[in-house]
């Protein structure tokens, strides 16, 4: 079983998505996107550019916890990982999304509630 994004609505009414990988943990989170049709371009994307390392920027937050932001070739982040317990786990989460991407379905949890 691959990965599959899932699209959500939040409580504002923006719409965003997470990755997830097989096992079902969130590897990667959107930003906040005013359409659905805006998460859905923000998906094509992700799965366009996971296979390239040199969009992977890895990072480190404030409490040293090491995490990784997923960029378009235009350099917009399109996606923000989980803050992880080293730079190791870091570098697993984007095996993960590597792995998961290009083939991961998409469950639009959004259309239940219309």
């Amino acid at each position: 079983m691959s990965g599959k994004f899932v699209i959500d609505k939040a409580r504002n009414g923006q719409f965003y998505f997470n990755l997830r990988a097989a096992n079902g943990e969130s590897i990667l989170k959107s930003e906040m996107y005013v359409t659905r049709a805006s998460a859905e371009h923000g998906i094509a994307s992700v799965k366009a550019n996971a296979l390239i390392e040199e969009r992977y920027e890895r990072k480190t937050d404030k409490s040293g916890a090491p995490y990784f932001n997923l960029k378009a070739g235009n350099h917009e982040i399109i996606g923000v990982s989980e803050a992880y317990s080293s730079a190791s786990a870091r570098d697993a989460g984007i095996e993960s999304v590597k792995k998961n991407a290009a083939d991961a379905v998409t469950q639009d949890n959004t259309k239940a509630h219309e």
